[in-house]
């Protein structure tokens, strides 16, 4: 498939009801009547708070994929993907047709809509789910694991969303998507289904490096058996890890969104016309691992006070926060110098000026600066 082909496909199949971060269950179930023609949406469990979990199967193939988002309630992105390509789904063309006529999808939208509707990572208990895969002690876990023992995948898709801070490597790209298949072990072996995990993986690089080259990233494979991708892959399902991530500007996580449904539709056609054995995993082994190098802003070359003789950098990260329905960016100094080594996805160069909160005070770690004064100028550190 030529990437101007996906592309067009994303473009003419997007559901524009969904947008930025903010994508809960209120929004997603007045779309789901929409596939009950061609698809089983099913209430398959309630959270902690008796909100209701969706399932969606669509497809008759033999090879079976499970995947679910939201398990992090504030992790977005491929939730917006995944209704995406439910309307390529049903479209009648002919890349679907041939997906869905080789393969069975079951699709958990919002694992975690307690989550979600606060725009927390964790459920209303205040417990990662994406760490309760052995205990399994909250009902969002227990239902994840019901579907799972029940449609019985051959490959297992884990959607999450992930920070600003990751580059895909020692570099200054930002990991705009990274991928993993997770460790089965404590050696973390490169067993037979790892290697199944990374074929498809290294098919979605091919493609995505194409459009974002050196943008992509993979993470630290460390076993950790109470992850739900490790336990998955312990018991032979191959298990794939996304992680949508920023891209240049793209808080709102547009761009992104469109990478990861190219991504799905890349590996599911794979999955669809091949017979994934493995044998192509070593590509996989290429994708440089993530590393934690970016700030949201770095303020290069400033004084503190106008006495200082020494300039330092300032770094700041921006807090998510949901305000009246929608996501609010809220710079934070995380840093001041020791910044050599860091790259930001918006720098500005102080020149010596000096820098201040707008009451003309020196900025603190950890303070919120939605504005600084630099040289008496007051600076926006972040434009919607």
């Amino acid at each position: 498939m030529e990437i101007s082909d996906l592309q067009l496909l994303f473009k003419n199949h997007k559901e524009l009801s969904l947008f930025h971060r903010y994508i809960t269950n209120e929004k997603i179930v007045p779309l789901l009547s929409r596939f009950k023609t061609k698809a089983k949406v099913e209430i398959v469990g309630k959270s902690v708070l008796e909100n209701d979990i969706y399932s969606i199967k669509i497809g008759n193939g033999n090879k079976r994929i499970l995947m679910w988002s939201q398990m992090h309630g504030n992790e977005s992105t491929t939730t917006k993907a995944i209704f995406d390509f439910l309307n390529l789904c049903i479209s009648e063309s002919d890349i679907a047709n041939k997906i869905l006529d080789s393969c069975t999808l079951c699709i958990i939208p919002i694992l975690n809509p307690d989550g979600a509707e606060v725009y927390t990572r964790v459920n209303a208990n205040a417990v990662d789910l994406n760490r309760d895969a052995q205990s399994r002690a909250q009902p969002e876990s227990v239902i994840l694991r019901k579907v799972f023992e029940s449609f019985k995948p051959h490959f297992c898709y884990n959607l999450h969303g992930q920070r600003t801070i990751f580059s895909a490597g020692n570099t200054n790209k930002s990991a705009t998507i990274s991928f993993l298949a997770p460790a089965q072990d404590k050696e973390c072996t490169i067993t037979p289904t790892r290697k199944i995990a990374m074929e498809v993986i290294a098919e979605m690089n091919s493609c995505l490096q194409k459009i974002i080259p050196e943008q992509v990233g993979v993470y630290d494979d460390a076993f950790n058996i109470n992850c739900v991708g490790d336990t998955f892959q312990t018991e032979n399902v191959p298990t794939i890890l996304f992680e949508a991530g920023h891209f240049h500007d793209d808080y709102a996580r547009d761009i992104t969104r469109e990478l990861i449904f190219i991504s799905y539709l890349t590996s599911l056609y794979y999955i669809s016309t091949n017979n994934v054995e493995g044998k192509n995993y070593a590509a996989y082994l290429d994708i440089p691992e993530n590393k934690k190098l970016f700030f949201d802003v770095i303020i290069r070359k400033a004084r503190l006070q106008k006495h200082d003789k020494e300039t330092v950098d300032l770094a700041f990260q921006f807090e998510e926060r949901l305000r009246e329905g929608k996501i609010e960016f809220i710079p934070i100094l995380k840093k001041i110098d020791g910044l050599s080594d860091n790259y930001a996805h918006n720098q500005i160069d102080a020149e010596g000026s000096v820098i201040s909160n707008l009451e003309g005070k020196v900025l603190e770690i950890d303070s919120e600066n939605v504005f600084v004064k630099l040289n008496n100028k007051e600076i926006a550190l972040f434009s919607k």
